[in-house]
């Protein structure tokens, strides 16, 4: 996967096999591709429910490892405690 002038490729297609999340790829996001993440995740506007969860994981992946960059969009990840009785 090779990245764009304003980031990373993410979801290129919604036949795309799912992408690894790897140091490069964590790497290669700045503010803006960061943002246009998050806005995919706020919309929740997928063609199939594992593209949305494959973005999900990948916020968590830059929460984790990257989160300067994460801080604004930690709510999207954040999961409420709920109870299973």
């Amino acid at each position: 996967m090779e990245a764009s002038p304003s980031g990373p490729v993410v979801n290129e297609s919604p036949m795309a096999a799912p992408r690894a999340i790897t140091p490069e790829l964590l790497d290669g996001f700045d503010e803006a591709s960061i943002a246009d993440l998050a806005q995919r995740l706020d919309d929740d506007d997928y063609p199939t429910a594992f593209e949305g969860l494959s973005d999900w994981h990948l916020m968590r992946a830059l929460a984790i490892h990257r989160p300067e960059l994460a801080r604004p969009y930690v709510h999207l990840v954040d999961q409420e405690p709920f109870d299973e009785d």
